[in-house]
């Protein structure tokens, strides 16, 4: 018993030993590990500056920034394994990082797709920070372009997160991506008015709204014959084409382009819809060259026009005979049962 506790005592003595031996190295490695993380990070803020002013480069400097973080921090890990570790290899390290990174790439292969995807897209620039995008159902202006997912804020208020391999394999819409955009809006008039009239009148209203750009000029075209109005497309452009800044001069066009229209006797109507009825009756019903509408009756005799009013009122008049039949045929039904046996 007293041979298995000296035994161990020794082993713990030689494990107390080897700590402080290696004491040094662990303090001059965290040391050495530490120094590395804060210029890591001061590389990072370094080149984020140097590309701050510069719209065009500043993807492509947090990009850049972000791997010369990470490559720093990876350098200080080799140094400080090797000062813990002396006799650890810069090749053994190597050959267990290519082996972890294919064991790492099976596990979290959806990560490393989003995450080559946000490279690929802070290198290709198809959208920027403070850009106005729409993607999908989604609508905003981007907050951040990270290596994993994309954020956006949304109009009312809400942030969106959106993986990057998403954003880099399906069409989306920048709204911001020049300086110019046109906008329009289908102004519907009354089939009896002078399109040529309330196409001036338009273009009149448009140029007179400040905020619409006099070139490209504004225009007024037909672009359809519908079921109640002649619809009539207004076009103009705006600058900045943020989304505020539509919606604030969309309010002045239409007004004055409605305040403008009617102003001047130009209808603009509400649906309307025509309804007609058949003069079928009895005799007439299931002839088809005997209804006024919906077949042509040829040569043959048409049966005469019908009107609603005279519909309803001989509709009252059989409700008003039903009537007065139920009301005999009950005073009958009462008459008999009075009447003594």
């Amino acid at each position: 018993m007293n041979v298995q506790i000296s035994a161990a005592w020794t082993k713990v003595q030689d494990m107390i030993n080897t700590l402080i031996t290696l004491l040094p190295n662990l303090v001059l490695a965290l040391i050495v590990f530490v120094i590395f993380f804060f210029v890591a990070g001061a590389i990072r803020r370094l080149v984020k500056r140097l590309t701050r002013d510069r719209r065009h480069a500043r993807n492509l400097g947090l990009i850049l920034g972000r791997l010369a973080q990470w490559t720093t921090i990876l350098v200080g890990l080799f140094i400080s394994l090797s000062i813990v570790i002396p006799t650890l290899k810069a090749g053994d390290l190597v050959q267990l990082l290519g082996i972890s990174g294919v064991a790492i790439g099976f596990a979290f292969r959806d990560i490393l797709q989003n995450f080559l995807a946000g490279i690929l897209i802070l290198l290709t620039e198809p959208f920027q920070i403070d850009d106005q995008i729409v993607f999908k159902d989604f609508e905003g202006t981007v907050e951040n372009i990270q290596t994993r997912a994309t954020t956006i804020r949304t109009y009312d208020g809400r942030r969106i997160v959106i993986p990057n391999s998403d954003l880099f394999t399906n069409s989306i819409t920048v709204n911001t991506a020049f300086d110019q955009r046109r906008l329009e809006y289908d102004i519907g008039i009354g089939y009896g008015d002078n399109i040529d009239e309330a196409k001036r009148l338009i273009l009149e209203a448009m140029r007179e709204t400040e905020g619409v750009l006099p070139t490209p000029n504004p225009d007024a075209i037909v672009v359809a014959l519908a079921e109640s109005t002649v619809d009539i497309r207004a076009r103009w452009w705006i600058q900045p084409p943020r989304r505020a800044d539509a919606l604030d001069l969309q309010d002045k066009v239409l007004t004055a382009i409605k305040n403008k229209l009617t102003a001047n006797g130009i209808d603009l109507p509400f649906p309307t819809q025509q309804i007609l009825f058949h003069d079928q009756t009895e005799a007439t019903d299931g002839d088809r060259s005997r209804q006024r509408e919906g077949w042509p009756a040829g040569q043959n005799k048409v049966s005469n026009p019908g009107s609603i009013s005279h519909a309803f009122r001989q509709f009252a008049e059989n409700q008003s005979q039903r009537n007065g039949n139920s009301k005999d045929q009950a005073s009958k039904t009462n008459h008999n049962l009075t009447q003594p046996k």
